[in-house]
């Protein structure tokens, strides 16, 4: 099978898709597996700029190291990408409206569609809240995963 490729989406780019990319990245290397990540934003805010630093710590303690830079998404994304995996609904809906013709609605999922011990509806952006907001983000993006691993390597 050809290497999957997975690209993680939220607004700006600098909370949870890096994580999810980050996180991800973790679990390919740890399973050895053959799939590519990487992760953008629907918005252009924060292009260039590194993962959000209060991200980065909370990642880094549990052993995840964000080094990816911001970008904005492309449309080519849809057809370069074989899953496209949204933090929440608001920026899967602003992924439809760019899929005009629903031509790669099969690709297009939510991230907490994979989560297997958490219930949630989405992963909530952390950037306003405090600590407690960016461990949650983690534990959601951890348990997801571990389930979208699980299912590229089937």
């Amino acid at each position: 099978m050809a290497t999957a490729r997975v690209l993680f989406i939220c607004l700006g780019n600098i909370c949870r898709s890096p994580t999810a990319e980050g996180v991800m990245r973790h679990a390919i290397q740890q399973a050895g597996a053959d799939i590519q990540v990487d992760s953008a934003g629907t918005s252009s805010y924060h292009v260039g700029e590194p993962a959000d630093a209060r991200m980065r710590r909370h990642a880094a303690r549990r052993g995840y190291q964000l080094t990816s830079r911001s970008r904005a998404f492309r449309r080519r994304d849809f057809e370069d990408f074989d899953l496209i995996v949204s933090m929440d609904a608001s920026n899967l809906s602003a992924l439809r409206r760019l899929d005009r013709d629903g031509s790669y609605a099969h690709k297009l999922v939510l991230m907490t569609d994979y989560c297997s011990r958490h219930q949630a509806g989405e992963v909530p952006d952390p950037y306003y809240g405090g600590a407690q907001g960016f461990e949650e983000v983690l534990d959601l993006v951890e348990d997801a995963a571990q389930g979208l691993l699980a299912e590229l390597t089937r």
